[in-house]
């Protein structure tokens, strides 16, 4: 495997790692002919993202056999990107061969300068990859970057999961539009709860690019952090950001939206969530899965505060990769 960057493909690649770096602490590189993926999962496993570079996305690119698979430390990467972009001519990356240790990284600055890192490659990582098939989820909606943002700022900045509310657009007056409800989430085990609990109602058609929605109300809660990962990563790729889902407790997926078809874009990205079993608005769960009243053991507390999030890692083996289509793959 051997790739180089430069330019404005690698502003788009050092963001990619940037947001990778906020959803998960180990990337794996899967390198075949056809494209370049890079994978993350979160440690709770209720969060996984894949970005996939296209051969055009590259100065030049060469992947010898089938495929090559290789897993590093995503601070690594993040420590080889910390000269600044501006000064640097191209970055390239070579695996002398599948079997090989360390993963070479090169800069080659405009002064002249050259800085060479090995990154060593994690022994026997289990590698996974997530197949879930956007089409199928049944509502959705694109909003721009800065819009969201605005609308996101509404809300405390140490909120840690929100829930999104969508219901079919009325003409009612009454209603005034104003389909989609944004809310922060409100943990019913935590007693006497101070902080601040914000609501916002939102009429697509003014601040939204697209929206579909049709039948009866639905209601996801997710992870705020890695929302504005996400958004933070289309808004510097200048793209709008496009959120499917079907009902709490089924997994949120975001993407870029490209001004034209994707499959004419030379990279693209995929964001997956876990949301709450709990539905916030019939307090009932959707799942058959018993949902805990108390605090689990400590050995299956996820990273959020709520006790009432599907974790994958919580389900049986089977159970995960038949639910979300995962499966492993030892490399």
């Amino acid at each position: 495997m051997d790739w180089r960057l430069s330019g404005n493909a690698l502003k788009t690649f050092a963001r990619s790692v940037a947001c990778l770096a906020r959803i998960g602490n180990e990337l794996t590189l899967q390198a075949s002919p056809s494209q370049l993926a890079l994978h993350t999962l979160n440690s709770s496993r209720s969060a996984y993202q894949s970005i996939i570079l296209k051969p055009s996305f590259f100065d030049t690119y060469t992947v010898t056999g089938a495929q090559v698979q290789c897993s590093v430390l995503l601070k690594a990467i993040c420590s080889v990107l910390r000269t600044p972009l501006t000064s640097i001519d191209h970055l390239n990356v070579r695996l002398p061969d599948p079997d090989a240790s360390k993963v070479q990284w090169t800069l080659d600055c405009f002064n002249g300068m050259k800085k060479s890192y090995w990154i060593t490659c994690n022994v026997e990582a289990d590698v996974q990859q997530l197949s879930l098939d956007r089409r199928r989820l049944p509502s959705s909606f694109v909003v721009r970057p800065r819009d969201l943002n605005r609308l996101l700022s509404n809300f405390q900045s140490t909120l840690q999961e929100i829930t999104v509310i969508a219901t079919e657009p009325t003409s009612d007056d009454e209603v005034g539009g104003k389909a989609v409800e944004l809310r922060s989430y409100i943990d019913p085990a935590k007693e006497n709860d101070s902080s601040l609990h914000t609501q916002l109602w939102i009429d697509p058609c003014e601040e939204f690019v697209q929206y579909k929605h049709t039948g009866d109300p639905v209601d996801v809660t997710f992870g705020v952090k890695e929302l504005k990962a996400f958004l933070s990563f289309c808004e510097g790729c200048e793209v709008d950001i496009h959120l499917y889902f079907e009902k709490a407790g089924e997994p949120i997926l975001m993407a870029p939206k490209f001004v034209d078809d994707a499959s004419v874009s030379n990279f693209d990205a995929t964001l997956v969530l876990a949301t709450m079993l709990v539905s916030q608005l019939h307090g009932t769960t959707t799942s058959s899965e018993p949902v805990p009243a108390a605090a689990p053991p400590k050995d299956n507390v996820s990273e959020h505060p709520s006790d009432h999030t599907r974790i994958w890692s919580d389900l049986s083996g089977l159970r995960l990769f038949s639910l979300l289509n995962l499966s492993p793959i030892n490399i």
